[in-house]
């Protein structure tokens, strides 16, 4: 497996991780007390950077920091957004779209030869 591709999967799966640490306490830990959501969201984001770190320095090796910035808010649209429909069950606005356009531009300037 290529180091691109080992540091896109474990940066896929770290975020998937992240956004639940970050935003699942807001439905399945909405009535506990805050106390709770943090210490649950400290456990999950543990596994997060297990992921995230070795992600993160495999990456490095092959592509310069800018890029690997570009690549992980990709990465985490692109989990965000089923998150919010699925999970979260946040209609879909024209915003994801536009943002989507955005990011586009974003990893096209960053990998553009200069």
């Amino acid at each position: 497996m290529s180091s691109v591709l080992k540091f896109l999967t474990l940066l896929t799966a770290s975020n998937i991780f992240m956004t639940f640490a970050w935003y699942g306490h807001l439905k399945a830990l909405k009535t506990s007390p805050l106390w709770v959501a943090i210490f649950i969201s400290w456990g999950i984001a543990f596994f997060e950077y297990c992921l995230q770190v070795p992600a993160n320095r495999i990456g490095h090796q092959v592509l310069s920091l800018p890029q690997l910035k570009i690549l992980q808010e990709v990465i985490t649209l692109t989990v965000f957004v089923p998150f919010s429909l699925f999970y979260m069950r946040v209609p879909v606005t024209w915003n994801y779209f536009w943002a989507g356009l955005c990011l586009i531009g974003a990893v096209f300037f960053i990998f553009r030869e200069a």
